[in-house]
């Protein structure tokens, strides 16, 4: 770990983790979670990872930077000789802006996923980029050249890291050997602009289910049995009446 601080919300907390190698890294985020939750039932308490868990307070999230070097130098793909950006670099965002729609059922995978994804929340609700920009979806931070990262904000701290950090790689990774083209940087505020992500979890798994390019990278099986699990958890979602539904409809409608 490299910083435990508190956030806005009531009793939150933001944790960062020193860069590293992707499987390592979510090995340690994995720990950490459950090491969070089991210390803090010893104390009497809860730690709870959902994504929004109290009403009209800031949600967690579970941001991820990524960077993509040379195996063989150790250079930074994203920076040029004289620390410009690299096409490398515009193609990796734009595989981010293609593909995250569909990979929405692993970066928000519960119900309660999608009830962060808001405007003016300090969360995400669109797939623009823009240098240090905190509300689109992809921000860059000013950084030296060897530093030079993309930050994606879409995940929710509900989120598998194993499987969210698997994902913004390889839709990074289908943007690049796609040669895609990203939009120009957002300097403006984002939250006024449309809502291009899912609004739910049935919407993020009809996206998913049609995405071949991600059923190819992340295999037939897997996407198989994740569209499977999360229907399941939908339908069983849908048919609960909640406390709002019978407030507000029940003698009124």
């Amino acid at each position: 770990m490299d910083t435990l601080i508190h956030e806005v919300g009531a009793a939150q907390m933001e944790i960062n983790f020193l860069h590293g190698d992707p499987l390592n890294l979510a090995d340690r985020v994995f720990l950490f979670k459950r090491t969070v939750s089991e210390a803090a039932l010893r104390h009497k308490m809860y730690a709870t990872l959902m994504a929004k868990p109290m009403e009209n307070e800031p949600s967690s999230a579970m941001h991820v930077h990524q960077s993509v070097v040379d195996e063989a130098s150790g250079r930074n793909l994203f920076a040029g000789r004289e620390g410009e950006p690299t096409g490398l670099f515009y193609s990796y965002i734009a595989g981010l802006q293609k593909y995250t729609p569909a990979l929405m059922p692993i970066f928000a995978p519960y119900i309660n996923s999608y009830r962060r994804l808001s405007r003016f929340m300090a969360a995400p609700i669109n797939v623009q980029w823009g240098y240090d920009n905190r509300t689109v979806g992809f921000r860059v931070p000013y950084s030296s050249p060897v530093a030079k990262r993309v930050e994606n904000r879409i995940p929710g701290v509900d989120c598998n890291p194993y499987l969210a950090i698997a994902a913004t790689l390889a839709a990074g990774y289908l943007g690049m050997t796609q040669h895609l083209e990203a939009t120009e940087p957002l300097a403006r505020d984002g939250y006024h602009l449309p809502f291009p992500l899912p609004r739910n979890l049935d919407e993020g798994l009809t996206l998913m289910a049609a995405c071949e390019p991600l059923n190819d990278m992340l295999g037939e099986k897997f996407v198989r049995a994740c569209l499977a699990l999360k229907e399941t958890e939908y339908e069983a979602f849908f048919r609960v009446i909640s406390s709002w539904e019978r407030k507000h409809l029940l003698l009124h409608v």
